[in-house]
């Protein structure tokens, strides 16, 4: 697993807060009956990735601004690029892009929400020390 100390990169990358290194999801985003699989706890460094119970209900509302982002640029870009189209084309474009694209809105929204509400914050030397397996949060 490589190391980065850039904490954006890492939340691009979708890596443990702590430690930069261990995937915060089990599989790719394109499996799509398991996208949202997460493993219990970092596989490096041990951070539990659910500092508390029904920690990710509020990653609900960085999907939310997610998806009217996208709805947003869809229909600037239909309407720009289609020369201001019949409502159908709007509808099913937006429709069409917010569905593909869910399940990149969910796996960064809950990382979003590990980086910003969970309370931990990057250790370096947490990510030297492979096969550590503390369950302690921060």
């Amino acid at each position: 697993m490589q190391k980065t100390d850039s904490t954006a990169l890492a939340m691009l990358e979708q890596k443990c807060p702590r430690c930069h290194q261990g995937p915060l999801f089990c599989t790719s985003a394109f499996n799509l009956t398991k996208f949202a699989d997460m493993p219990e706890a970092c596989p490096v460094c041990g951070q539990r990735y659910e500092p508390e119970p029904g920690f990710y209900w509020g990653a609900m509302y960085i999907t939310f601004a997610f998806s009217t982002g996208i709805m947003l640029v869809v229909g600037f870009l239909v309407y720009h690029l289609l020369n201001d189209p019949d409502t159908w084309v709007y509808i099913t474009a937006v429709a069409f892009f917010t569905v593909v694209l869910a399940p990149l809105s969910l796996r960064y929204s809950r990382t979003l929400m590990l980086y910003w509400f969970g309370g931990v914050n990057y250790e370096p030397e947490r990510a030297n020390r492979t096969g550590h397996r503390s369950t302690t949060s921060s």
